[in-house]
């Protein structure tokens, strides 16, 4: 859902923009920050230990994306206080429960 939530972000823009992304996922920003994703993608999205790389079709959506923006991610701990961190998270809860009685 973090790979989700930072496409879908980054889409509603409409033109290129200078964009810091705070997200309490390493699994996000230590995969762009470290270069991670690209080795990935350059290997055929096989990974280091030589297993696939989760979420291709998501990386596949998000590396355009941060190709046409200048973006700077932010890690914050998760439940640590946050305020945007905190409110994200309820409006996922919102939207989780909502699509659970649907």
């Amino acid at each position: 859902m973090e790979l989700l939530g930072v496409i879908t972000g980054l889409s509603a823009l409409k033109e290129p923009c200078k964009v810091i992304l705070t997200t309490d996922s390493k699994y996000v920003v230590d995969s762009i920050t470290k270069g991670w994703v690209y080795g990935w993608k350059k290997k055929g999205w096989i990974k280091s230990d030589k297993k696939p790389a989760l979420n291709v079709d998501l990386w596949e959506k998000l590396l355009p994306l941060l190709e046409k923006h200048d973006v700077t991610f932010n890690w914050v701990k998760g439940h640590a206080g946050h305020p945007e961190n905190e409110r994200c998270d309820r409006l996922a809860v919102e939207q989780r429960d909502i699509a659970a009685r649907s």
